[in-house]
């Protein structure tokens, strides 16, 4: 018997580009950026407030930080936030040689290790330069490791249950595709497709894992998440969203089982969509999520 999905726009106050939903077990806050709007925006269910960070650069991802506070992509740089003081810390920079690039979204993997990716800026609206991207990680000692090049757009990410596989989605592609993955290392490899986006799905986006291992996927220009088996390569579900340009998502609540799924209102005149730009959460999907690591560096 099929559950009865609801979708509900929780966070009516509306993003150019939300993106990077991460749920903060230690505070039952959701966070998540405006990348056009250069803001980091922490959202709390039970107060239903919306507490904000300008960055004063685009910002790609947000994400817990062990030792306390958070670490963000802003620009190209990953910088320390200190929430309480508001404060941002520079902490390294990549691609130095790609003055244009800017970072996009990022993930921390099972033993803390941070994975981020950049791009080339949208030189128009929806114009991106291509293969300007390349995707590294940054170990607690904060040293980078650079793991491809040539990406488009580097988007959603995240990890099998048995933490040897890593999901990994460069949007132009249209492809969700895996790696082998070490997670002593950090090394990744052979990368092989395991879904094709199909007709009317629009360019895969951010995209989490579901405690049963499968992938829900953002779909952005299509209104909708997808949800992926990916060793059978088959769409098992569809949510559809009054938007249409669903960027990312994460599982949170006090269970995991409420997904949240961000937007974006960029190239829409409110008319079209009143809600573009929204935070949504989906409940009675009768699936959970998985808490969410944080950065040790």
């Amino acid at each position: 018997m099929m559950s009865s999905v609801k979708v509900e726009c929780v966070v009516k106050e509306s993003a150019l580009i939300g993106e990077g939903p991460v749920w903060e077990e230690s505070e039952q806050t959701l966070l998540f950026v405006d990348i056009g709007g250069q803001k980091i925006h922490r959202w709390s269910p039970s107060t239903n407030q919306i507490q904000s960070l300008e960055t004063g650069e685009s910002v790609g991802f947000v994400v817990p930080r062990r030792s306390g506070g958070y670490v963000a992509g802003v620009g190209r740089s990953i910088v320390a936030v200190d929430w309480s003081t508001q404060m941002m810390t520079p902490l390294l920079e990549v691609d130095e040689d790609k003055k244009n690039n800017r970072l996009n979204d990022g993930k921390v993997d099972p033993i803390g290790r941070l994975l981020a990716g950049t791009m080339g800026k949208e030189t128009r609206p929806a114009e991106v330069q291509r293969q300007q991207g390349s995707l590294f990680s940054v170990n607690s000692d904060l040293s980078v490791t650079k793991h491809l090049n040539q990406v488009d757009i580097s988007n959603g990410l995240d990890w099998s249950l048995d933490q040897k596989t890593f999901f990994y989605i460069d949007s132009l592609s249209l492809t969700v595709d895996a790696f082998d993955y070490d997670l002593l290392s950090g090394h990744i490899g052979n990368r092989r497709v395991v879904y094709r986006m199909e007709e009317g799905e629009g360019l895969p986006d951010g995209m989490t894992c579901d405690a049963d291992g499968r992938l829900w996927v953002a779909c952005y220009n299509a209104g909708r998440v997808i949800r992926i088996d990916p060793v059978t390569g088959v769409r098992l579900q569809t949510v559809s969203l009054p938007v249409t340009k669903t960027t990312s998502c994460c599982f949170g609540g006090p269970d995991y089982s409420d997904l949240y799924v961000t937007s974006a209102s960029l190239g829409l005149n409110q008319s079209e969509q009143q809600l573009a730009g929204g935070t949504f959460r989906v409940t009675g999907l009768g699936v959970k999520g998985r808490p969410s690591t944080s950065f040790t560096g």
